[in-house]
């Protein structure tokens, strides 16, 4: 299976201050070694945005930059790539309002790439919520 790590779950992996750092992680390590973990533009702009302006963070744009690309190249669980080569024409149905667009779009893209949005926030449709410890 491949799950694109939506901005929160990039985060709790990424970094261990993060309230559901032992979630994610727990979940991660029990993942199967044919599963693949993947960002995109959107997700690592989330990243390197919530780091620097959470007040509980504030880490510079550059360390957020580190952050993640030693998170790419994690030898236990590396990090891939997929690229956000789909316009809002991908949009699901179910996007009604300007707060679902990010989440539905991450959802689609994911879709199009054959992967399911890896998230924890079960309000979304058709993704897979990373369970609790």
């Amino acid at each position: 299976m491949i799950y694109l790590l939506d901005v929160n779950a990039l985060l709790a992996l990424g970094f261990q201050g993060h309230e559901f750092h032992s979630r994610v992680a727990a979940w991660v390590v029990g993942l199967d070694p044919s599963d693949t973990l993947v960002a995109c533009p959107i997700t690592e702009l989330g990243f390197v945005r919530v780091l620097q302006q959470a007040p509980q963070y504030r880490v510079p744009v550059s360390e957020s930059k580190k952050l993640l690309g030693l998170l790419r190249k994690n030898s236990k669980r590396s990090i891939g790539f997929i690229p956000n080569d789909r316009g809002v024409e991908i949009l699901p149905a179910w996007v009604t309002t300007g707060r679902q667009s990010t989440v539905g779009y991450l959802s689609a893209l994911a879709g199009k790439h054959k992967a399911v949005l890896a998230t924890m926030d079960e309000g979304i449709r058709g993704a897979f919520i990373i369970p609790e410890i």
